[in-house]
């Protein structure tokens, strides 16, 4: 749903704060067993530990790169859907003449079919931009606190605004019976669009060749818009990111056990030269066992939270912006007058939706 322009130490702090405080937690308790209740057999060996870091590390970087490359890819095909719009705006322009037709009609008319074929695009991006906003059974990042605090502050439009409000500007009344009567409403659309081109072909309002090549247009619509479902209807594999949460939490659970050992092994050896400072040496594993899950966790939470770029997250692909910018680009070649068209969407809080 958003793309931040850029992410501070400040800001990766406030949206990690409540993982921060259960890690805090879990480097603590260990600690307090050993040190406080004197529980000294309460330890693990480093390298075992590090032996797990060490695979866990490798499963958070391929779980990354996967989720790069399903963002990446979702912003290739919406660049595709703007270039292809582009495209269609112009050969709805200068495609539609009377150069071929016995029976000429009016300028009028003429843009009027125009305005229409326009607007039904329009419909079909406002159409295609709520779906891709429906939630999925997988889709569960908006759960966490600090991310459902980002949908509170920036709202996202599919979600408070309804389907049907937003088609009403763009369609007929009969228009918009039929399509939200149907599963798949970007699908119909396309296929209206397909329709009037057929009537316009036989009116002779387009020929032979402008016909075909509006109609590839409208394949690579479909195309793009399969493209774009893909995505959205089939998650990182499951049972991958389910071994790495549980890969994950294993070796965060098992951190503190062997750094806080170390560290007061640390403690034993300065007790000559320093005995205040080497009692009490073991409690600074805590801060340093934080550290390292911090690192770890933050990682392994960024790659999921891109796992589905139409989820939400403060990390999407902001298709809403994107439509929104097709919109104008469309309606400005029509020669709508300036205060007919929207304006952009705006960021907010350095972020885009």
């Amino acid at each position: 749903m958003y793309t931040r322009r850029n992410y501070s130490l400040k800001d990766m702090a406030w949206w990690t704060r409540y993982d921060t405080v259960l890690l805090l937690i879990i480097a603590l308790v260990p600690v307090i067993l050993y040190k406080a209740l004197d529980q000294r057999w309460l330890h693990l060996p480093w390298l075992p530990i590090a032996l797990i870091g060490t695979a866990v590390a490798f499963i958070i970087s391929f779980q990354n790169n996967a989720s790069y490359d399903r963002v990446w890819e979702a912003r290739k095909i919406w660049g595709g859907i703007v270039n292809t719009s582009r495209a269609w705006g112009i050969v709805v322009n200068d495609f539609i003449t009377n150069d071929f037709t016995p029976d000429r009609v009016s300028d009028t008319e003429l843009a009027a079919i125009r305005e229409e074929l326009i607007f039904r695009h329009i419909a079909w991006l406002t159409a295609l931009r709520h779906g891709m906003r429906q939630p999925r059974p997988w889709e569960h990042s908006m759960l966490h606190p600090s991310n459902k605090e980002w949908e509170d502050a920036i709202g996202i439009r599919e979600r408070s605004h309804s389907l049907e409000e937003e088609l009403d500007p763009y369609l007929s009344s009969d228009q918009l019976d039929y399509v939200l009567s149907k599963s798949n409403k970007s699908t119909q659309l396309l296929s209206l669009q397909s329709k009037q081109l057929r009537e316009l072909r036989t009116r002779g309002l387009i020929e032979d060749f402008r016909h075909m090549a509006m109609s590839d247009i409208l394949v690579e619509l479909y195309a793009l818009q399969g493209k774009s479902e893909r995505i959205k209807n089939f998650p990182y594999p499951r049972q991958y990111a389910t071994l790495n949460s549980f890969f994950l939490w294993i070796f965060v659970l098992l951190l503190p056990f062997g750094v806080m050992f170390e560290f007061d092994k640390i403690g034993a050896s300065l007790s000559d030269s320093y005995p205040v400072a080497a009692s009490s040496f073991v409690w600074l594993s805590v801060p340093f066992s934080v550290l390292v899950m911090w690192v770890f966790h933050t990682m392994e939470r960024i790659g999921r939270v891109s796992e589905n770029p139409f989820e939400g997250t403060p990390n999407d692909v902001p298709i809403t912006t994107i439509s929104r910018g097709i919109e104008i680009d469309l309606r400005e070649m029509l020669d709508e007058a300036p205060g007919t068209i929207p304006p952009p969407i705006e960021a907010r809080y350095d972020t885009q939706t």
